[in-house]
């Protein structure tokens, strides 16, 4: 019985985790995003890669056989968001640290 929590647990996660980080990378990839992200001074190519890498991993992570593959691309996705946050002294990445460890618990658990 425990198992069938975990796995219903770990299914609920991937889903809501898929879905809203979906929903906010569309909204960041387009063209209203540019504008907010200019104030940052970094390269517009940036925005891109980041954007269409988050979409790449929740459409991975909400397709059953690469939800491993998708956990993983957006642990990685989101570290590097994190790093290039910090390199440029915005502390504020809260959000993206619960966002990498949702992931990595759902790339993790559904081994």
């Amino acid at each position: 019985m425990t198992e069938r929590r975990m796995k219903c647990a770990l299914t609920g996660l991937q889903w809501t985790l898929g879905l809203v980080v979906l929903i906010e990378a569309v909204l960041f990839v387009m063209p209203g995003g540019r504008h907010d992200f200019a104030r940052t001074h970094m390269p517009d190519i940036l925005r891109q890669i980041l954007g269409w890498g988050e979409i790449v991993g929740c459409i991975l992570l909400l397709i059953p056989r690469t939800v491993v593959r998708g956990g993983w691309m957006l642990v990685v996705i989101f570290g590097l968001a994190i790093a290039v946050h910090l390199l440029h002294g915005m502390f504020g990445v809260g959000y993206l640290a619960i966002y990498t460890a949702a992931a990595w618990a759902v790339a993790t658990g559904f081994r």
